[in-house]
C-alpha cells in the first residue's frame, strides 16, 4: 500500500514538472514570435516611391523665373519631385540682374499661386523679410518700407517693433507667402559682425531684448498664419567673418548668452522652425559647423533645449559648405544630425542649375538606399513637416 502511494506522489510531480516545462516552453516560444513580428515591423521599408516622396518635401529650393508655365523648371520639379518648398528673391546673383522672382506684389502673387496649383501637398514659400537691408519685398517694387531689425530694437516700448512686424506680416499673406525666414534672433555681441551686426540684423546686444522683440515679431506673424523661421541658431553674433565666404569659427569669440532667445522663445512654445548657421565652435564639435553636427542640432537644440519642431539648414550653396566639405557629404550629415529642411538658393556666383531639385533628391535617396541615413531618419522629418503644415493649416487635404 506503501508503494503505491509513493508511485502516485512520483507520478503527480512528474505530472507538474511536465506541465510546467511545457508553460515555460509556449511562453519562450511566444516571447521569441513577438520579437521576430517586431523585428519584421521594424525592417518593413516604405516604398521606392514613398521614400522618394517623403525626401522632396525636405527639399526648399530656389529657381529662376517671374512666372511659371508647364514648362517651368519649377513646376516640373513641383510635379516630379514633389518638393516641400519655395524660396524666392529679388535679385538673380548668377546673372547680376533683376528681377528673380519679385517683380511687384501683383505679379508675386500670381506667381504664388500658380506654383502651388502644381502641389500635391501645399508648399512652404518663403522669402528674407527681415527688414532693412535684408528684405526681397523693397519699397521699389510696390512692398512696404520695413525698417531693419536694429532699428526696431531700439524702440525700448517695442511700439516700432510691433508696427513694423503687423505691416510686414500683413503683406506677407497678402502677397500668399506662408514663411518669413526671420526674425534674425542672433545677439548682438559683436557690432562689427559683418553680416549681423554692421548690417543692423540683430534686435540687441542685450538676449532679453533680443527675446522681447523677438515675440512680438512671432506673434504677429502667427496672427497671420505666417510661419516665422528664428535664426541663426546656435548664435552668429559673435562672429567675426561672412558664412557666405567661409566657415564662421567662433570658439573663441561665442558667448553662452547667444543661446538664450532658443530656450526663452522656445519655453513660450513660439518656436516652429528654426535655421541652423554655417558657424563653427571646436568646444563643441572640433571637426564640423553646426548645420553639419548633431552635437549642436541633436543634444543642445533637440534634447537641451527641448525644440520638436522644424530644423532648417541655412543655405547649403554657401561657401562655407562648399569650399571646405563635399556637397553630397555635407547632405548627408545635416540630415543624419537631425535636420530636417535641405534650404538650397540656388542663387550663387557659382551659377543656376535647373535639375537641382532631382540631384538633391537622388543624393538623399541613394544615401538611403546605401544606409549611410536611415529610412527612419527621412520619415522622422517628413512627419514633422506635414505636422507644421497641418497646425498652419496649410497642407491640402
Amino acid at each position: 500500500m506503501e508503494n503505491k502511494r509513493i508511485i502516485f506522489l512520483i507520478l503527480i510531480i512528474l505530472v507538474v514538472i511536465s506541465t510546467g516545462i511545457f508553460l515555460w516552453y509556449a511562453n519562450v516560444s511566444k516571447v521569441n514570435s513577438n520579437d521576430k513580428n517586431e523585428n519584421k515591423l521594424e525592417e518593413k521599408s516604405i516604398t521606392d516611391e514613398e521614400l522618394k516622396k517623403e525626401i522632396g518635401q525636405m527639399l526648399m529650393i530656389g529657381f529662376r523665373g517671374t512666372e511659371i508655365n508647364d514648362n517651368s523648371d519649377i513646376s516640373k520639379a513641383i510635379k516630379d519631385v514633389k518638393i516641400g518648398g519655395v524660396v524666392l528673391f529679388d535679385f538673380d546673383i548668377p546673372f547680376n540682374s533683376y528681377p528673380r522672382n519679385i517683380v511687384n506684389p501683383e505679379q508675386t502673387k500670381k506667381l504664388i499661386s500658380d506654383m502651388q496649383k502644381y502641389s500635391e501637398i501645399t508648399m512652404f514659400v518663403a522669402v528674407d523679410a527681415e527688414g532693412g537691408s535684408i528684405n526681397r519685398l523693397k519699397q521699389k517694387y510696390g512692398f512696404y518700407p520695413i525698417v531693419s531689425e536694429g532699428k526696431m530694437g531700439q524702440d525700448k516700448t517695442l511700439k516700432t517693433v510691433k508696427e513694423e512686424s503687423i505691416k510686414l506680416s500683413e503683406e506677407l499673406k497678402t502677397a500668399g507667402f506662408n514663411m518669413n525666414l526671420a526674425p534674425v534672433v542672433d545677439v548682438n555681441v559683436n557690432p562689427k559682425n559683418p553680416i549681423i551686426g554692421a548690417l543692423g540684423r540683430s534686435f540687441s546686444e542685450d538676449p532679453d531684448e533680443v527675446v522681447s522683440n523677438a515675440d512680438v515679431f512671432i506673434k504677429n506673424h502667427l496672427a497671420n498664419n505666417i510661419i516665422t523661421v528664428e535664426k541663426h541658431f546656435p548664435g552668429q553674433g559673435s562672429a567675426l567673418i561672412d558664412s557666405h565666404i567661409g566657415v564662421a569659427d567662433v570658439t573663441n569669440t561665442y558667448k553662452e548668452e547667444e543661446l538664450i532667445p532658443y530656450k526663452k522663445l522656445n519655453s513660450e512654445g513660439l518656436l516652429d522652425a528654426v535655421m541652423v548657421a554655417h558657424v563653427m565652435n571646436k568646444k563643441i564639435d572640433a571637426n564640423y559647423p553646426a548645420t553639419m553636427s548633431s552635437a549642436f542640432i541633436d543634444v543642445i537644440l533637440r534634447k537641451q533645449i527641448g525644440f520638436n519642431g522644424i530644423v532648417m539648414s541655412d543655405d547649403m550653396q554657401m561657401d562655407a559648405i562648399t569650399k571646405n566639405y563635399g556637397f553630397e557629404d555635407s547632405i548627408i550629415k545635416f540630415i543624419n544630425a537631425g535636420g530636417d529642411v535641405v534650404s538650397i538658393s540656388n542663387n550663387t556666383p557659382n551659377g543656376y542649375d535647373s535639375n537641382l531639385a532631382y540631384e538633391l533628391r537622388d543624393i538623399i535617396f541613394n544615401a538611403v538606399k546605401q544606409n549611410k541615413i536611415k529610412e527612419s531618419r527621412i520619415t522622422e522629418s517628413y512627419n514633422r513637416i506635414i505636422n507644421l503644415k497641418n497646425k498652419f493649416k496649410i497642407k491640402d487635404s
